[in-house]
């Protein structure tokens, strides 16, 4: 089971979870594809866009059970 930290890449939470890749461009990060996604932690490209980092994660980490489901 993946839980999404604050400290956790934006590249790693892509790997873990694609569906992550539609909450974090429904919160306006849309450039997760970029440079900076490789590197930049959730948190920092959270608040780097304007973009409450606690919200974000609260969303990433309600698509973790649905992941045990299909196990």
């Amino acid at each position: 089971m993946t839980t999404f930290t604050k400290d956790m890449s934006i590249l790693d939470a892509l790997q873990a979870d694609p569906r992550a890749r539609d909450v974090f461009t429904a919160h306006g990060l849309a450039c997760i594809g970029c440079m900076g996604a490789m590197m930049e932690s959730i948190e920092d490209g959270a608040r780097m866009h304007g973009i409450d980092p606690v919200a974000l994660l609260r969303e990433l980490n309600l698509l973790t059970p649905l992941l045990d489901r299909d196990e």
